[in-house]
């Protein structure tokens, strides 16, 4: 019953995250706390946004600005690896209040980013993901911050969705890499990433065709929601 809750949360979520760009992670970490604990949930939801990440690449592979991906990528791999080792040592409930408060705070901080008509270049991509990339390692998902980065950029629809996750996939290998190397990815965690994983990919298949009609106010509406729904989630389970 365990995998069936996952796949069908996961399917919703990897559709919504393959039309706003992140939210799959968010959706699901609260799912995959309850069925496996949060110190099993990271690693599980670390392999399976690696599938996500890379369903979405296929999905808009001709959209790719590989020189963001680049520069973004060069400081956020090693960063994701530090931030993961971080991770590790931190006990289990401290796990779920970081992450819950971090989502909660995502929503106010996503608003003030979105009232700065704020430019990004290709500096502004290195610099950010050595920080997004540090607490990509720490917290389940950034996406709140990489999408407005991304967009200050100048990328949008599916170019916007293509660089981001071809951008986050080396940040979630090397976070994936690094559980493994510390022994907190087994086989039967991997098992369970890839089952958690496989919905994903099926959900941003799904999204493709929906992305050009979504709304930019519905996209605001959904991610809040989804942010506060998940942050209380994980803090009402770290108590």
């Amino acid at each position: 019953m365990a995998f069936l809750f996952v796949l069908a949360v996961g399917l919703i979520a990897g559709t919504i995250s393959g039309i706003v760009g992140t939210g799959s992670s968010i959706m699901l970490m609260p799912v995959l706390v309850y069925a496996y604990g949060p110190k099993e949930a990271v690693p599980i939801m670390a392999v399976a946004s690696v599938m996500a990440n890379f369903s979405r690449i296929l999905a808009w592979w001709r959209e790719v600005d590989w020189r963001a991906c680049a520069a973004y990528s060069v400081t956020g791999i090693p960063a994701a690896a530090l931030g993961a080792r971080t991770l590790l040592a931190l006990p289990s409930h401290a796990v779920d209040i970081a992450i819950g408060l971090f989502l909660i705070a995502m929503v106010p901080v996503r608003h003030w980013l979105a009232r700065h008509d704020l430019k990004a270049n290709l500096w502004h991509l290195a610099i950010g993901g050595a920080v997004i990339g540090y607490l990509t390692g720490i917290v389940v998902s950034t996406g709140p911050l990489s999408v407005p980065l991304f967009l200050f950029y100048g990328l949008s629809k599916g170019a916007f969705l293509a660089t981001e996750a071809a951008s986050s996939l080396g940040l979630y290998l090397s976070k994936s890499v690094t559980f493994e190397r510390f022994g907190a990815l087994t086989a039967d965690v991997a098992l369970k990433g890839l089952i958690a994983g496989s919905s994903l990919m099926v959900g941003a298949f799904v999204a493709k065709r929906f992305v050009l009609h979504l709304k930019p106010e519905v996209f605001r509406l959904l991610m809040d929601g989804i942010m506060l729904a998940a942050g209380m989630t994980m803090l009402l389970n770290a108590f």
